[in-house]
């Protein structure tokens, strides 16, 4: 705890790491040339906005984040975006990897943490919330602070309830038989796990959030940094160390209650790190009663403000006005008498007269031309769609013109590319 001039007690002070140095592989070609945190989502927002906003949302004002694969968008983007009243010593700082330690890039999550420690030592927190930056969701992690602060663990790691069947795709966290906040067993993508005791059918999964004890975290990516065994990983090292010495706690996220959250968006997380996971976390969004609620007020999404005119929706010259149904739209849109459906499309994309684009995800300043049609794809930022052309229409077509074609059959073209009729 923090004490004032006069003696007294006062709140604890708190610090911030986002990390968000990941490249991404899996997104590709949408991480070709940014970094994972920059992908555009739902429209004119970054993925990085989802974890800043939650952490500016729960009180925290000194927030750094940890970059390093393709990181200029992304440096840009905080930069540009996150202005906080420095006179309050409040900030969100991006830092890329300054081989402050010698000539070697951040060897994993927890080293891009022990070659920052200069950050912690700089504010000298009582408390360090490290989050991930790449994630979809709403907590208030100021709730999770103060469960940690009661239990006295040296690290209290976030965990949301998934279905049993989909262990095999996170971090999974066993509890004590007794005391069902104390991790027993931290274990790594199982294929076959117990259930938790009062739901056998679902698993508490890792959300890559945790709250440390300074004192504690500084210590253990130290200890780790000396290990030549270690992956540096947050994860898949770190964590499991606290586990073993029973120093890990869990924080349930149905615990956690985020202001103007609804019944079927409250528990709401997306790890959107495929093609496919992404897509389908953008079909949350669009329909009439979302999954993910993006209008929600009382714990808002920020993002930067472009300067840009409202969307326009306009009938051709033959006085066909086109449709618009269960998509999002951006700022800067100009559609000519075109047919949207369960799209969401980006700022400053125009769409043109009888094209169709349906069940898509369209990014900035995209041109579908003329009578096009695009299916069941995502095109990223300047794509031109040249009129009569097809985007996910054709599969070996498509496959022809070198694009990516995701498990589940969704088309996705690079930057920049032109596609033909």
């Amino acid at each position: 705890m923090c004490i004032d001039y006069a003696g007294g007690v006062t709140a604890p002070k708190v610090f911030g790491i986002v990390l968000a140095g990941g490249e991404g592989k899996r997104l590709m070609p949408l991480t070709a040339d940014r970094a994972k945190p920059a992908v555009p989502f739902a429209g004119h927002y970054r993925l990085i906005d989802f974890a800043i906003s939650n952490l500016i949302n729960s009180g925290l004002r000194q927030i750094v984040v940890l970059t390093q694969y393709k990181s200029h968008s992304l440096d840009r983007h905080v930069s540009q975006t996150w202005r906080l009243s420095g006179m309050l010593n409040a900030y969100v700082a991006s830092v890329p990897a300054q081989q402050r330690l010698g000539k070697r890039w951040f060897a994993g999550s927890a080293d891009a943490i022990f070659q920052s420690l200069n950050l912690i030592g700089d504010e000298k927190p009582d408390y360090v919330v490290v989050v991930g930056a790449d994630h979809v969701y709403r907590m208030d992690f100021q709730q999770m602070l103060e469960a940690h602060i009661a239990s006295g663990a040296s690290v209290t790691v976030a965990g949301i309830r998934q279905p049993k069947e989909l262990s095999d795709q996170f971090g999974v966290i066993q509890v004590d038989s007794e005391d069902p906040t104390l991790i027993r067993e931290f274990i790594e993508k199982p294929r076959s796990v117990d259930g938790l005791a009062d739901s056998p059918d679902e698993v508490l999964a890792s959300m890559g959030n945790y709250v440390f004890t300074t004192s504690a975290l500084v210590e253990a990516v130290r200890a780790d940094a000396r290990d030549v065994e270690s992956a540096h990983d947050m994860g898949g090292d770190v964590i499991p160390a606290f586990v073993e010495r029973g120093e890990a706690f869990v924080y349930d996220l149905n615990r956690n209650v985020v202001p103007g959250a609804r019944l079927n968006d409250r528990f709401y997380w997306r790890d959107v790190g495929t093609i496919d996971a992404f897509y389908d976390a953008h079909q949350d969004l669009i329909s009439k009663d979302p999954v993910f609620n993006l209008f929600n007020n009382n714990w808002p999404i920020f993002s930067q403000q472009w300067n840009s005119p409202p969307a326009k929706f306009v009938q051709d010259k033959d006085g066909n006005p086109g449709s618009l149904s269960e998509s999002t739209v951006s700022l800067g849109c100009y559609v000519v008498g075109a047919s949207v459906s369960r799209s969401v499309l980006g700022p400053w994309v125009r769409i043109d007269s009888g094209a169709t684009v349906e069940d898509s995800i369209i990014f900035e300043r995209v041109v579908i031309g003329q009578g096009a049609v695009v299916h069941k794809a995502i095109l990223d930022k300047e794509v031109v769609v040249e009129p009569g052309a097809t985007v996910g229409v054709d599969r070996s077509l498509d496959l022809s013109r070198g694009f990516t074609i995701s498990d589940s059959g969704v088309t996705v073209v690079a930057k920049g590319l032109v596609v033909s009729a």
